[in-house]
């Protein structure tokens, strides 16, 4: 990477990272552009040349961050011993259950992409790497899919259900202890998203 090039990744780092920090300390509706680049320390026409505006910062600190999630959950799923014997459903519940601990320990990432992601955004977050060290979680995905010996009905719509299920679910326990705590709801969420997968398993292949 040249000189240039590395200025130029930094300065969008900072920026991100600067986003970041205001958004989930501040609020995104109460952070300015100007807040932003005054704290990272660049023109505000600087931002123009990597954001479209607050919301693109926004989308794409979204697309990042849930990258980093899932590259650091496949990761450690990859590390498992046991890994190649592991059935399509084994392994969406490890790294569901693995992304889940690591919201747990990071509740200020949690309420951010909560409160601000939609499918559209989390679609992107799946097939769009944002940086150099983001995955596509989609082809992960497919190729878990694939090396399944079983074929799956509508696998978008069966992997929009659990997201739905578990981001809406794992909100109110890590934050609220609502219904229960996270470690007496996992069982019972691990089960319903094995009931999800089962019902759009279309026999073998």
């Amino acid at each position: 990477m040249g000189k240039l090039e590395a200025n130029k990744q930094l300065k969008e780092n900072s920026l991100l990272n600067t986003a970041f920090e205001f958004f989930t300390t501040k609020g995104f509706s109460k952070t300015s552009i100007s807040d932003i680049v005054g704290h990272a320390g660049v023109a505000k026409g600087t931002f123009y040349l990597y954001f479209k505006d607050k919301y693109d910062i926004r989308n794409r600190l979204i697309c990042h961050k849930s990258s980093q999630l899932f590259r650091t959950a496949v990761q450690d799923l990859r590390k498992e011993a046991n890994f190649s014997s592991l059935t399509f459903d084994d392994k969406m519940i490890y790294i569901i259950n693995n992304i889940i601990n690591q919201l747990n320990d990071n509740q200020a990432l949690l309420t951010f992409i909560s409160k601000n992601l939609s499918w559209g955004v989390f679609k992107t977050a799946l097939t769009t790497p944002i940086r150099e060290n983001d995955i596509n979680f989609s082809d992960i995905y497919h190729q878990m899919l694939e090396d399944s010996p079983c074929h799956f009905r509508d696998p978008e719509i069966m992997l929009f259900l659990i997201v739905e299920l578990v981001s809406g679910a794992c909100y109110s326990a890590i934050l609220y202890q609502e219904p229960c705590s996270l470690e007496q709801l996992k069982p019972n969420l691990y089960s319903s998203i094995r009931m999800i997968i089962q019902n759009h398993k279309a026999g073998m292949k």
